[in-house]
C-alpha cells in the first residue's frame, strides 16, 4: 500500500511542477505581448510622422504650383492687354485707309 501512495504522490508532484512550468511560460508570452504591441505602436508612429511629412511636402508643391498659375494668369493678361492695343491700332489704321480709298 506504500508504494501505490509514492507512486499517487509523485503524479501529485509532477502534476502540480508542470503546472508551474505552464504558467511561467504563460507569464513569459504575455510580457513579450506587450513589447510587441508597443513596436506595432512605434511602427505606427513612424508611419504617421511619414505621412505627415508627405503632406507637408505636397502643400509645398501645391502652393508653388498656385503661384505659377498665378504668374501665367498675370502675363495672359499682359498678352491680352498689347493684343487689344495692336487690335486697336489695326482698326484705326484700316479706317483710316478706307477713308483715303
Amino acid at each position: 500500500m506504500s508504494r501505490p501512495m509514492v507512486l499517487v504522490f509523485l503524479l501529485v508532484v509532477l502534476i502540480i511542477t508542470s503546472q508551474f512550468e505552464w504558467k511561467q511560460q504563460f507569464a513569459n508570452d504575455l510580457e513579450a505581448t506587450p513589447s510587441i504591441s508597443q513596436k506595432q505602436q512605434q511602427v505606427s508612429q513612424r508611419e504617421e510622422v511619414v505621412k505627415e511629412k508627405i503632406i507637408l511636402v505636397q502643400e509645398k508643391h501645391i502652393q508653388k504650383l498656385n503661384e505659377l498659375v498665378q504668374n501665367l494668369r498675370e502675363q495672359l493678361q499682359k498678352c491680352k492687354g498689347g493684343n487689344d492695343t495692336i487690335n486697336g491700332t489695326a482698326n484705326s489704321l484700316s479706317e483710316k485707309i478706307i477713308e483715303l480709298e
